[in-house]
């Protein structure tokens, strides 16, 4: 079982880097951790880059503050939803990083096979269609893609990854942010040179062997 202390120290180191790397701008964003019957959550109203451990709280899978005064994130139910959809996240990140906000606020996803890595590390990121913040229509529109994906921009909104570790979800997000950026300028270049269907299954083919 992990240590509620472990975890708090977690998500504010993470949330700091969050903020440093301009992430999580203002009061975007939310981080959370499975714990016990339930997660730790940043709270209402926190940013994710200045955290303190009164903004973090103890949350059940309904989506209630199990700690006296303490009101978790309005998207605590997306962070539900996806842990009970998959037992083997243990920490998710949502955030508004600018680029990957782009996209989604374009109406574009980043499934193209352009960048072996990133093929390698999400197979592709999908777009879930728009709905409300804090609302449930947005949680199954975006929950359904964690079947098979580990991280799905939110048109119109921002990106939101999970992982086993929080480093993993962290350096997933730092990647996609990346990825974002170089999809972006391969448009200002005339447009990306695509991976052949061939080499993008041999890059799945050798993530699924390790």
């Amino acid at each position: 079982m992990f240590c509620k202390a472990k975890l708090i120290n977690e998500i504010i180191k993470y949330g700091k880097l969050c903020g440093e790397k301009n992430f999580t701008p203002g009061y975007s964003g939310n981080i959370s951790a499975r714990y016990k019957q339930g997660f730790l959550i940043t709270t209402s109203g926190s940013a994710n880059g200045y955290l303190n451990r009164e903004q973090i709280v103890y949350t059940n899978f309904d989506g209630k503050s199990l700690e006296k005064g303490k009101k978790p994130s309005s998207e605590k139910y997306l962070h539900a939803e996806i842990y009970k959809q998959r037992s083997d996240i243990n920490y998710v990140i949502h955030v508004h990083a600018p680029y990957l906000s782009s996209f989604a606020s374009s109406g574009k996803d980043l499934m193209a096979p352009i960048m072996a890595e990133n093929v390698f590390y999400f197979g592709g990121i999908p777009l879930a269609e728009y709905a409300l913040p804090s609302t449930m229509d947005l949680v199954y529109n975006t929950v359904k893609y964690f079947d098979k994906y580990d991280a799905v921009l939110m048109a119109n909104h921002g990106f939101v990854v999970g992982a086993k570790t929080i480093e993993d979800a962290y350096l997933k997000l730092e990647l996609a942010e990346s990825y974002a950026q170089v999809v972006l300028n391969t448009e200002i270049l005339g447009g990306a040179q695509y991976l052949s269907a061939e080499d993008e299954q041999k890059i799945l083919d050798l993530r699924n062997k390790l």
